[in-house]
């Protein structure tokens, strides 16, 4: 989403960590009070991390934040097919991109969910391969690509979309047999 600094790389997610993690996020308005709850606890066990790191998934799901979102989907995506996904002309991703036009509330929807599919893909592609990922045709998908789901003026909330997201995440999930 954009929300950490580019260099940021994180190795290990320790308390030191996840309070600076926090803390980052809550300066673009999300989760402010994760990080009051978060400060104050002095017993943190596994069950309590645990309960936070679900709450602060939860509410990242649900925060479209494009001025956050823009530069790093450009820069993963390249404007041609970002606009392409959102069904945007280059002009105006050019205007919402630069914050010279405010992103209206349905484009910052559809760009949040592309910047959450995109983290999902990240864990199993580099930016080639996440730019092949939506035009390549997925039997998931009645072989249909990402890009041929998410038509016309789509929203997250639609069951098509819906499905591109699930086939992004089981890329990082792992079942236990």
């Amino acid at each position: 989403m954009g929300l950490l600094p580019p260099n940021e790389v994180i190795d290990t997610l320790d308390i030191p960590v996840l309070q600076r993690v926090i803390k980052q996020i809550s300066r673009a308005g999300i989760g402010q009070g994760l990080v009051a709850d978060f400060t104050m606890q002095k017993d943190r066990s596994p069950k309590q991390l645990s309960a936070v790191l679900q709450k602060l998934n939860d509410v990242l799901d649900e925060s479209p934040v494009p001025q956050y979102e823009w530069p790093g989907l450009v820069a993963t995506l390249g404007a041609d097919l970002l606009g392409q996904l959102l069904h945007i002309s280059p002009s105006s991703l050019r205007r919402y991109h630069t914050g010279t036009r405010p992103t209206p509330d349905d484009i910052a929807a559809r760009l949040h969910f592309l910047a959450l599919i995109t983290g999902d893909l990240a864990g199993a592609y580099n930016d080639i391969g996440i730019r092949r990922w939506f035009i390549r045709k997925r039997t998931a998908l009645g072989n249909r690509s990402p890009a041929d789901v998410l038509v016309k003026e789509w929203n997250p909330e639609d069951p098509g979309p819906l499905q591109v997201r699930q086939l992004a995440r089981s890329l990082t999930s792992f079942s236990v047999t």
